[in-house]
């Protein structure tokens, strides 16, 4: 039994990244100017992503007759209030708001990193955040690409 609430909150714990980066993306494309669609468009497969991995979690959550966490971290909030701030400050740079996205990456990336330590997670758990994990890498490097594309332009 202790087990179980382990793992529902490890999950649980992932939501609550997810709905952080949703918030996080959505923020970002407010912070993207009109003319960057390609970038809009990314940070909209992003969130896309995001909630197809919240789905698959909750399905998870729900398979122990657990509730699912609509809310998000404490650390989410604070960077995006960050976020607001640095905006305001670099007037919608999108070098800024994409080192800002590669922030928020580098925390999912750890945050999932410490989920797959655990050793009492169920191996058909450890399949689904792994496969997860190698999605959202994928994703982190391409914002970094991004990131690094937009500081040689400078």
């Amino acid at each position: 039994m202790e087990y179980t609430a382990q793992t529902v909150e490890i999950l649980n714990d992932l939501v609550k990244i997810h709905n952080d980066r949703i918030a996080g993306y959505e923020r970002a494309i407010k912070e993207t100017p009109a003319e960057d669609g390609d970038l809009r468009k990314l940070f909209t497969s992003f969130i896309a992503d995001s909630h197809q991995y919240k789905l698959a979690l909750a399905t998870e959550i729900q398979t122990y007759g657990k509730d699912i966490e609509n809310t998000t971290s404490s650390g989410g909030d604070i960077h995006r209030a960050w976020i607001n701030v640095k905006a305001f400050f670099t007037g919608n740079d999108p070098k800024a708001v994409l080192e800002e996205c590669e922030f928020g990456e580098d925390a999912t990336q750890k945050a999932y990193r410490s989920a797959l330590e655990d050793e009492n997670l169920p191996a058909y758990i450890i399949d689904i955040l792994s496969e997860q994990e190698l999605r959202l890498k994928a994703a982190h490097d391409q914002v970094k690409a991004l990131r690094d594309a937009a500081r040689a332009e400078m």
